[in-house]
Order: C-alpha cells, then sequence, then structure tokens
C-alpha cells in the first residue's frame, strides 16, 4: 500500500498534483442513507439485523450502527466502519453481497452510498488514544479536482463486436446539465476483444448523474439496442434485474492522479490498458501501478515543470479485472514504461510476475522497451467514443 506520504520529501512536487486513492491503511467510514417506504419499518429491521450479522464475519469489517432521523422517520441512516477500503470494495461487489442486500428489495424507495477516509479522530478527555490509521495517527491528505469518476464494464457475445461498437459509438450525446449542482463532464468508452469498459467523469453527485442519464431518450435507445449482444441479460426496467447488472458491471475507481501546473489545450491522448491479470493478483496489480504513477509524476514535475507525459492516471479495479485510464502529452510508445506504470527493472519483474504474458506463447520482457512495446499493444484498448461538456 502507499501514498504521497511514502514519497521522499525532496521529490514532491510543489506544484498541486491532484490525488485520489482508495489504496491506503486509512480507516474508512461507509454512509448510507436509506429511504424506507411507509409500513415497511419491521421488515427493514429485520433484514438489517440479519444482513449485520453476516457482514460482522467479512474480512476487514469493524463496527456498524443504524440510525433514524429524529425529523423523519421514514429516512434511515447506516454506518459502518473498516480497517481500509480495499477489504470494503472487494466485498460490496461480490455476489456475497448482492445476497445478502436482496431482503431489502421492496422495502427501501431510494438508497445513497458515501464513503470517507478517517482522517482525524476526536476522543472524550481521558479516553485512551486510538489511531486513525492502522499503520499510525496520521492519514495522507489527498487533493481533489472536484470530478468524481466510475466505469462500467461487461462482455458482449463473440462476434457482435463490430455492431456494439457502432452502436455505442453512433447515439445522440444527452443533455451534460443535471441539476444546479451536478453535470455530466466527459464519457469515454473502450472495447478489447469482446469485453466493454465505459469510464465517466461527473461534477457534483455521481448518483443524481447517473440517474438522469438512464431516464434519458437517447441513452435509453441505446441500451435497448445493446441488450441483445450482452452474455449476460438484464431489464433496465426491471429493478431487480437493473441492480443486479450494475452491481455485476461496476468498475470501482481505487486510484487518481492529475500531474499539477497546466494542461495542454491539445495533443492530449486518452488510453484505457487492460492488464492481464494473474487470478488472485489484481488488488496488487492496482497497489504497483497507483505507486509507479505517484512516483513518476512526482519525478517528472521535480526535473521540469513544462515536461509532462503522463497527465492523469485513473485505476479501476474489481477483482482481477484492472483497467488503467490515462491521459498522455505523447503517443503511447513514445515513453513506455511511463505509459505502462512501471519504472525501473525491479518494478518491471514485479508487474511481470502478477500478469499472464504471452497468452499465445511469446515471452515479453517488461524490462526493455520493446518488449513494453509489445505489451502496450495487447493491453491498449480500442476507443470507441470519447464525449467531453463544452466547459470540460
Amino acid at each position: 500500500m502507499s501514498t504521497l506520504s511514502d514519497i521522499p520529501e525532496s521529490t514532491v512536487n510543489p506544484s498541486p498534483t491532484t490525488v485520489e486513492s482508495a489504496l491506503t491503511d486509512t480507516r474508512l467510514r461507509v454512509v448510507l442513507l436509506v429511504q424506507v417506504n411507509s409500513g415497511a419499518e419491521q421488515r427493514f429491521l429485520r433484514a438489517y439485523d440479519q444482513l449485520s450479522q453476516q457482514v460482522a464475519a467479512v474480512p476487514g469489517h469493524i463496527s456498524d450502527q443504524l440510525c433514524q432521523s429524529i425529523e423523519n422517520p421514514s429516512q434511515w441512516l447506516i454506518t459502518s466502519e473498516w480497517e481500509s477500503a480495499p477489504p470494503f470494495l472487494a466485498w460490496v461487489d461480490s455476489p456475497a453481497h448482492r445476497e445478502m442486500v436482496k431482503p431489502f428489495h421492496g422495502c427501501v424507495e431510494d438508497t445513497r452510498s458515501l464513503r470517507f477516509s478517517i482522517l482525524r479522530e476526536t476522543l472524550t478527555a481521558g479516553s485512551a488514544p486510538v489511531d486513525v490509521t492502522t499503520r499510525g495517527v496520521d492519514a495522507a491528505l489527498r487533493v481533489g479536482d472536484g470530478l468524481v469518476r466510475q466505469a462500467l464494464t461487461f462482455t458482449v457475445n463473440p462476434g457482435s463486436e463490430d455492431t456494439v461498437a457502432k452502436i455505442l459509438a453512433d447515439y445522440a450525446s444527452p443533455d451534460a446539465r443535471v441539476d444546479e449542482t451536478t453535470r455530466l463532464s466527459r464519457t469515454s468508452v473502450f472495447m478489447s476483444g469482446n469485453r466493454v469498459v465505459r469510464a465517466v467523469e461527473v461534477k457534483g453527485d455521481l448518483t443524481a448523474a447517473l440517474r438522469f442519464v438512464a431516464r434519458q431518450p437517447e441513452i435509453k435507445a441505446v441500451e435497448e439496442a445493446i441488450n441483445p449482444y450482452l452474455e449476460e441479460d438484464r431489464n433496465l426496467d426491471d429493478p431487480s434485474s437493473a441492480r443486479e447488472f450494475f452491481a455485476r458491471a461496476s468498475l470501482p475507481v481505487v486510484h487518481h492522479m492529475t500531474a499539477g501546473g497546466p494542461r495542454p489545450a491539445q495533443g492530449v491522448h486518452r488510453h484505457a490498458l487492460l492488464y492481464p491479470v494473474k487470478t488472485g493478483c489484481g488488488p496488487a496489480v492496482a497497489s504497483l501501478l497507483a505507486r509507479q504513477d505517484e512516483l513518476a509524476v512526482n519525478k517528472e514535475m521535480t526535473a521540469e515543470q513544462s515536461a509532462k507525459t503522463l497527465l492523469s492516471s485513473t485505476i479501476f479495479q474489481r477483482d482481477d479485472i484492472v483497467v488503467r485510464l490515462v491521459d498522455l502529452s505523447v503517443p503511447l510508445d513514445r515513453h513506455p514504461a511511463m505509459a505502462a506504470g512501471v519504472s525501473g527493472r525491479r518494478a518491471a519483474a514485479v508487474l511481470g510476475r502478477l500478469l499472464d504474458l504471452g497468452a499465445d506463447g511469446a515471452v515479453i520482457d517488461l524490462s526493455v522497451d520493446d518488449g513494453l512495446r509489445r505489451f502496450l499493444a495487447d493491453c491498449d484498448m480500442t476507443p470507441i467514443t470519447d464525449r467531453q461538456a463544452a466547459d470540460h
């Protein structure tokens, strides 16, 4: 695990670098706002009691609380504390979680989930001190850019890739303005084989934006058009089926960073890299890539403020699906090590042990530029569409 606090002080970039990461050892507070249907309160309580007993056995879980609003009895609040974000993210995206929450279906009208790293903790006078993180008192302060990022991934039937790509490329964009505080900023869609990855950036409330988009006729038409080609059936008009699909398709952000200083007005190359992760190595790959990106950006910015190559990196990870979305100021193969997310032979060797390289029998050496270029050519996803709001 790494944060910017691990970087020697002499290498820290004096310009503000945006770093947003779940790959830390900081304790996590999860807040779930719930609107319970009238008359379903007892059913909701029974479902919570059952869930709380089950989640108590999940590795990384510390505690949870159930609260009811004193102003509006229909509003409830569930809070839970976790040792860090990775075990929570692994659980919340698992089939086991989807089974655990099924008893809530039908008695809950609306939910909103918020996740926070615990940075400071105020204790009652005289009580024993408690570390805020699992490895020390001070948690790394991260700098945001006001954007919320999320991705969805799903697979389509082999042989339908060209048809699906055309559907996803040709739709009309919905209105970027969701409400007074929320706007759609950017949508990027990529494909590799029969896997689709759709990454979105939102200014404001991600949940409100996704619900707004789902209601737009342009998007409904796209979703209906690709339904026949999906490997796993879905019905977005059925709440239960829709929940199942989004739970399966969710590809959460575990790390994001943007280099400080001015960004080029043009000539930015966006790529999505799908890493061929060995079974069980997804979290390790995501952590390694996050650390390498931070080191590369800070080293580059310290050396020369105007020579930025890696402008931003967003790492999406669920289980062994790892996608790294990068914005580069140069073509992908100009600086292959930085583009691939490794710097030096040691990092290349570690990444090589975590990946399933040379599936076709060829040997790929990540410690040399030629091997890195072959690797990048293999895992670079095909861009389908990249749409930005006018004021992005």
